[in-house]
Formats: C-alpha cells, structure tokens, sequence
C-alpha cells in the first residue's frame, strides 16, 4: 500500500470524521468503530517496518497523511500519529519479540515516552509500576508501553556519565488500569487520559532505551532521528488543522454578511489583508519544514551519521510550524466574530486543538532554546534531538 492508496482511505474516511466531530469531542476518545475503520485503512502501520507489514513510509508521505487527516479531524490524526510513532520501538527489537508485539496489523499500539514509571530489575524481567499521563488512543490500543527508571536492589541505575538510564517497557493493554483524567480544552477526542500499572512483570527483552540502544533494523527510516520523526507529526497534525481553520473561515466569510445584510464579509479589505496573511505565515511554515525534513531524510539515506545541525533544523522547523498553525487558528477564529464562541464551531475546536498541540514537550517553546544553541555550536545534550 502506497501513500496515494492511503491518501484516498482518508479522503473516504475525512466525512465521517467531519460529520462525527461533535461526537468525538463528547466521548473525550475515538469510537471504538473509528480507530477500527482508521485501524482496517492501515494507517497507523505508516513507520512500521515492512518486515512487520508495515508501510515504511518516507517521513514527508507520512507528514503530508497526517495533514490530510487532520484537516478533517485533529483528534483522530493526532491518535493516528501517537500509534504510528508508537511502532518505531519494533526497530530496536529482537525480530521474534517485534513480531509478538507488532506483528499484527489490526493492532494499534501507543504509550508514553516519559519515565513516569520505576521497573525493578528482577534478573530476566522488570517488575514495573507507574502511572503515565498523555495517554493518547489507549483505549483503543492492543498493546501499550510506558518509560521507567531502573532500579536494581533498591538503587536508581545510572549511565557512566552519571545519567538516569530509563528505558520503555511494552506491554498488553489488558493489563493496564485506565483512569479517566482527560478533561481539558483542546485535542478532547484523543482520550490521553491516564494509565497505570502496578507490579507488572515485563521480561527484559520487551524493552528497549532509545537513549542508550540503536536500532537493529538498519533502514534509513529508523536512522532518521527518532524525535524528529515524533515532532515531525505532532507538526503535521497542527498544520492540517491549521488548514482546516483557513478553508472554514474562507467559506465562512463568503457566506457571511456585515450587518445590515450587505455585502460579504469577503469583500472587506482588512479581512482579505488578515486571510493573505495567515495562508502566507502557513505557506511558509510548511516550506521551512519541508527543507529540513528533505535534508534530514538525504542524510539518513547516506553512509554517515544525521548531522547535528540537521536534527536541530528540523526540531525548530516543527516547533515553528506548531507555534505559526495556532496564530492562524486564532486569526481564523477571531474573523468568525461571535459565532465562533460556540463549542459546536467547527473554528472554536481548531482554535483549541491548536493551543494544545502547542504544549507537547517535543514543540514546546524550550525547543526553540535547543535548536538555538545548535545553531550557536553551544554545547548540547544531543540524545533527544
């Protein structure tokens, strides 16, 4: 399957998500029918590797899918993303250990990279506890993961450098406890509420440091830096929702008459200035981002490592592109005028989804000190670049 195969599954499934909207956002999740038909498309099998079944995607198709998806939902592209990244672990794995976990491709899988959790070692497994936020999609996911510190008879364990060593642990989703914590502003139909282990055996080999270990399989696509690829899609999931707003308020504004019943709210010159704009600060957004995923991934397909300077360019292509999609929410929003206070506004959702897109760790306004100091050649903690 191709990314023009799957861009026509989205095109097909985009009008159900557009019309279902208001019902996403009351269940605080996806419908279990509509992670299943985004699950039957293949779309959260885009970075597994094809050993697996997966699509192995370039990360532009995959950026681009996401976008497309977002347009027409925001909470169910940003399930799709959290999933798809989700299968990056199976590169690090042993190939029967990948294959139990991912070798299902009516699976989807999720988890958080934060080590929320402690895992005792108990010479072949980990004994495991933790509760972990940000859970994306769990509800719907066969298997989850969660990060853990490492102790081992009590003491926390540490890299040569004097460093936490923390690793991501998999397991099955039912063993999981989940907890209804997801009430918020934004992304309400990603249902990234809480989940929670307590004494879980994990064996060894069902884990993986993607700080520490690299990568069995040797594709370029799991050379490409790993939280790159997870900001990339947090990226795409707000440019897509960033054109979404633009196509709304567009339509909105031709439909739209100044009081009084004159003319359109379109022939108004200080709203054609605002929309010019807004489409140009997105337009060039997504040239930034593009340049920097291009150059990245012609660096991951060659003999040599992924330049710093690359990784830095591209963490601060999607954090810009996370920064500039929520100021064109918002223009978007504030020329709807008063209807688009109402929580049933297509143009209030996008407004919110955006700002909460905006506090993922890995786009956050921190990022744009880190990719400053690459740029400076100031010294740097590269492991999660």
């Amino acid at each position: 399957m191709n990314d023009m195969t799957l861009s026509q599954s989205i095109d097909r499934l985009s009008a159900d998500l557009l019309a279902r909207s208001e019902e996403i956002e009351e269940a605080r999740r996806l419908p279990a029918d509509v992670a299943e038909s985004l699950a039957q498309a293949g779309l959260f099998n885009m970075l597994k590797p094809a050993a697996l079944g997966g699509h192995e995607m370039p990360p532009r198709h995959v950026s681009s899918l996401l976008a497309q998806l977002a347009e027409a939902n925001a909470s169910a592209a940003w399930c799709v993303m959290i999933g798809t990244t989700s299968t990056l672990a199976s590169a690090y794995m042993d190939d029967q250990v990948a294959a139990d976990v991912y070798g299902d491709p009516a699976d989807i899988h999720g988890g958080v990279f934060a080590p929320m959790g402690k895992a005792q070692d108990n010479g072949d497994h980990y004994i495991v506890n933790g509760q972990w936020q940000w859970g994306s999609g769990s509800a719907n996911c066969a298997w989850l993961s969660g990060g853990a510190m490492i102790f081992k008879d009590g003491e926390l364990q540490r890299t040569e450098q004097g460093a936490p060593i923390h690793r991501m642990l998999f397991f099955p989703a039912s063993e999981v406890e989940f907890i209804d914590t997801w009430h918020v502003s934004g992304l309400k139909g990603t249902g990234s509420g809480d989940f929670k282990v307590t004494n879980l055996r994990v064996p060894k080999e069902r884990s993986v440091s993607f700080v520490l270990d690299s990568p069995r399989n040797r594709a370029p696509l799991y050379k490409f830096p790993l939280f790159g690829l997870l900001s990339l899609g947090v990226a795409s999931v707000a440019l897509g929702n960033a054109k979404g707003a633009l196509t709304d308020i567009v339509d909105l504004l031709k439909a739209k008459r100044t009081t009084g019943g004159g003319r359109s709210q379109s022939q108004r010159a200080t709203v054609q200035t605002d929309i010019a704009k807004a489409k140009a600060m997105l337009s060039a957004a997504e040239a930034l981002m593009e340049k920097a995923v291009e150059s990245a991934w012609q660096e991951a397909r060659s003999d040599d490592a992924i330049s710093i300077r690359a990784r830095g360019e591209l963490r601060l292509a999607c954090a810009h592109m996370a920064e500039t999609a929520a100021e064109v929410c918002k223009v978007a929003y504030t020329l709807a005028g008063g209807s688009s206070v109402y929580l049933n506004n297509t143009l209030q959702r996008r407004f919110r989804d955006a700002h909460v897109v905006t506090q993922h760790i890995v786009v956050s306004p921190a990022t744009f000190e880190l990719a400053g100091r690459v740029l400076l050649d100031e010294p740097i903690d590269t492991a999660m670049l």
